[in-house]
């Protein structure tokens, strides 16, 4: 499979698994299961479940120690921002919390720009700021309240960790496996989660039930797992900024889950909102090769579906 190709497959399946966030994190709060626990447990299991993957590929354990420490950095990141996201669920609705977290991609072009010098291609600001515009859609209230300031600060915290993890994973010298990767990273992100239990004064909670087990293994393999692992494939890919902004299926993700698994309405905002992320999407799959005239008519056909899928949902 070609490079690039194989890259933006595996950045849209990251972000796709990604936003299935809420999905096990909801249903385990309603049982009373805190931030911190649920993270514990997605991590715990995702790390167990990538370590029976090395040992049936055979894969081999062992890291230097430069290499263990870029890693340890490297769980941190993850860890923090983990964290942080979760815990904005406290203050605001989980499609928010998802959407807002989407302002990372900024954050990396910025940072990459900044530190490597890296070009912002016209393609790449017109896919930002069309992006955006469709996260204020989503964004906005339907009842006109505001937002919690402390929610917002701790996704705005959650989406920088974010983007300084997706460049230390793209500038790093790190040679090893997408699975080996994310099986350290996630040891020490559960370590970083544990040591903000305890300072919290929190202890891990027991999960006592099918259904959480359930939960607490779809966080472990979808969004974890399974994203981290094709994240880290397409990074090295197609770059750091192209899996960024390739990111903006994660919050039309969460959307879809409010929609169909918690009945929540799909209004006009929220099509036209996915619409304009979808097509800055476009824009970064197609690059240089997609016309303005096939950006045109995918938009279109898009904006049928959408219709369609509207007046299904009415």
């Amino acid at each position: 499979m070609n490079v690039k190709l194989r890259g933006t497959l595996c950045g849209v399946g990251a972000a796709v698994f990604y936003g299935t966030n809420p999905l096990g994190a909801m249903n385990l709060y309603q049982d009373g299961i805190s931030a911190n626990s649920t993270l514990f447990y997605r991590f715990g299991l995702a790390i167990v479940m990538l370590g029976v993957m090395m040992l049936v590929q055979r894969k081999k354990f062992g890291v230097t120690r430069s290499e263990l420490l870029l890693l340890a950095i490297l769980g941190m990141f993850m860890g923090s921002s983990s964290a942080s996201l979760f815990i904005s669920f406290n203050y605001m609705d989980v499609g928010i919390a998802s959407t807002l977290l989407f302002v990372y991609p900024v954050m990396v072009a910025v940072i990459m720009a900044l530190l490597f010098k890296e070009k912002v291609t016209p393609t790449t600001a017109v896919s930002i700021m069309l992006a955006f515009g469709g996260i204020a859609l989503l964004n906005q209230s339907p009842d006109g309240s505001s937002l919690s300031t402390l929610g917002v600060l701790l996704v705005m915290a959650s989406s920088l960790t974010y983007a300084v993890y997706i460049v230390v994973v793209n500038k790093s010298k790190l040679r090893m496996s997408s699975v080996k990767l994310t099986f350290y990273v996630l040891i020490f992100g559960l370590m970083t989660i544990l040591g903000y239990t305890f300072a919290m004064g929190e202890t891990v909670q027991l999960l006592t039930t099918p259904h959480q087990w359930l939960y607490a293994a779809q966080l472990a393999l979808m969004p974890t797992v399974l994203s981290l692992v094709l994240m880290a494939i397409a990074v090295k890919d197609i770059g750091s900024t192209p899996t960024a902004i390739l990111g903006a299926l994660e919050p039309i993700t969460a959307v879809a889950i409010g929609c169909f698994c918690f009945g929540e309405s799909f209004t006009t905002r929220l099509a036209v909102g996915i619409a304009l992320i979808l097509t800055a999407v476009l824009l970064i799959i197609g690059g240089k090769q997609m016309s303005p005239q096939r950006v045109t008519v995918a938009f279109t056909r898009l904006g049928r579906m959408i219709v369609k899928t509207w007046r299904w949902k009415s």
